[in-house]
């Protein structure tokens, strides 16, 4: 007797400016979430505000109404690999703050970009002091509500301590594997990095290897994204899904794979409400065994042909 495959929610990433639940889940709702992604400080800066509790309560109870799970994506200065103490120490506050808020909302998880060895330092070094800044948050973890920690790996740009997936490794080592540790995977950064999800039996060896490396359990987010440049190319620009390098077929095959069992989707991707809400039904049909190929989407070869 085979057991159903468990579902995977599909979402994205949408803006609260308005407030967590007025704008935040209007949005939602406008482009059909199932599972949303928020920021709860400026993504761009080191400036964080309290939050309001009547804010954070309508916020959770409109989630729950509508069986939304929620995760807070960090600030993307934060760098704990960093030379600079000034640029680590506020890393440090702007993380807490991240996983506090997410708590207060009932985040299941905050991303953070693994980040970088800047200054000239050596990996080593810069993941001595990720394990002497990061694991005490980590520690702090410690309450029911409290959301994971999940490492999202860059598209390799620079000195980057994290972008092809056999770098979580030592990422998860020198954090002694916490078990509040979890992987965020943008599809474009590490097709960027250089795992082509494209190529035939590509997702399959990428998430078998990403299995391999963190352990089984550890994928507890995805960031649906196709991808502007060829794989390899180490830039990290976002494509609407199916319009990309990456094409729609690797994403049915990402929805299909046993790593991805029940794991959220949230898009990135270029565009408003509207071509928002065409990604999100376009991996719904896929998620949902619809045809790869179709209107407005194209199978892979379509897709490199029109790109952005």
């Amino acid at each position: 007797m085979t057991t159903k495959r468990q579902r995977n929610p599909i979402g994205g990433h949408v803006p609260v400016a308005g407030g967590l639940a007025a704008s935040g889940i209007s949005h939602a709702d406008d482009i059909g979430a199932e599972t949303v992604q928020i920021f709860v400080a400026n993504p761009r800066g080191w400036a964080t505000t309290a939050g309001s509790r009547r804010q954070d309560e309508e916020f959770r109870t409109a989630c729950a109404e509508r069986g939304l799970p929620a995760y807070v994506h960090a600030p993307y200065l934060i760098n704990f690999g960093s030379h600079t103490w000034a640029t680590a120490d506020k890393s440090v506050s702007s993380l807490r703050h991240s996983l506090r808020r997410g708590r207060e909302i009932g985040a299941l998880g905050v991303v953070v970009h693994t980040g970088s060895a800047t200054g000239g330092r050596d990996r080593e070094t810069a993941l001595a002091q990720v394990r002497r800044l990061l694991l005490p948050l980590l520690e702090e973890l410690t309450h029911d509500e409290d959301p994971c920690l999940l490492l999202e790996p860059t598209a390799g740009q620079g000195s980057s301590l994290c972008s092809q997936v056999r770098d979580l490794g030592p990422y998860f080592d020198v954090l002694d594997r916490h078990p509040r540790l979890g992987v965020c995977l943008d599809t474009c950064h590490v097709f960027a990095a250089g795992h082509d999800l494209a190529a035939p039996g590509g997702v399959k060896r990428t998430l078998d290897e990403l299995e391999s490396v963190t352990g089984a359990g550890r994928l507890k987010l995805i960031h649906a994204n196709d991808s502007k440049d060829v794989a390899g190319a180490r830039k990290d620009r976002h494509a609407n899904i199916g319009r990309g390098h990456i094409g729609a077929a690797p994403f049915a095959d990402l929805l299909t794979h046993p790593a991805t069992e029940g794991v959220p989707l949230v898009i990135e991707t270029p565009g408003r409400k509207e071509g928002h809400a065409a990604d999100v039904a376009r991996l719904k049909e896929l998620r949902d065994g619809g045809p790869v190929a179709g209107a407005g989407a194209g199978d892979p070869a379509s897709a490199r042909r029109d790109v952005y």
